[in-house]
């Protein structure tokens, strides 16, 4: 893993930063490993990264993002029950109700390395839009779910789940608000996220 390896010790191929953070746009992206290349458009777009080498190191940083946060009061709201079963005891507190909550905790399909979005679907939201959930969002997603495109986790979406490909498929693109998104019309139906993912390794 590119930049994982060059951040946690080890990694042989080195790819100037800025050079990659400062290309415009609409510039074609230069030939950089997958994670790295997420992880530079992640962060473009506003999202906040923890990388994590365990489910126990996700669980620390969880915690963190609530203290840092005071989200102690504030219970996660969630439409993956598997979550509140995986960090249940952690001392957060899980809500299904959409008006108690100004925090929610979802899995995604595919972190899209094109953009840096995250790829969800009705497996992640059901039937909501995302502008009609709660501003704050916290995202748990592993190493093995980065794609190179859109593309690509279309695809994968489409043969993993061969009984019924799932609907409301959309992508959580812009984590801060910027001029360059402001009449973004790719985001109709969506909003600014306050964005934080917490990837867990597991290549």
């Amino acid at each position: 893993m590119g930049i994982f390896d060059k951040l946690f010790g080890g990694g042989k191929k080195k790819v100037s930063k800025d050079t990659a953070e400062t290309r415009g746009m609409h510039m074609p992206d230069l030939n950089i490993p997958v994670d790295e290349k997420f992880t530079i458009h992640f962060k473009k777009n506003g999202g906040k990264f923890i990388y994590c080498d365990s489910i126990k190191e996700v669980s620390e940083a969880l915690q963190n993002i609530v203290k840092e946060n005071s989200w102690e009061d504030h219970p996660f709201y969630i439409l993956d029950p598997r979550l509140q079963d995986k960090f249940s005891k952690d001392q957060i507190s899980f809500t299904e109700n959409l008006h108690k909550s100004e925090v929610f905790f979802t899995t995604c399909e595919h972190l899209v390395a094109q953009n840096g979005s995250i790829l969800v679907c009705s497996n992640q939201l059901k039937e909501k839009k995302l502008n009609e959930l709660p501003v704050n969002v916290v995202v748990f997603a592993t190493t093995s779910q980065l794609v190179e495109t859109i593309g690509e986790g279309l695809k994968t979406i489409k043969k993993k789940y061969k009984q019924g490909i799932p609907t409301n498929i959309t992508t959580i693109k812009h984590f801060q608000s910027t001029e360059e998104n402001a009449d973004d019309y790719l985001t109709y139906g969506s909003s600014t996220k306050h964005l934080y993912l917490l990837l867990m390794e597991d290549l």
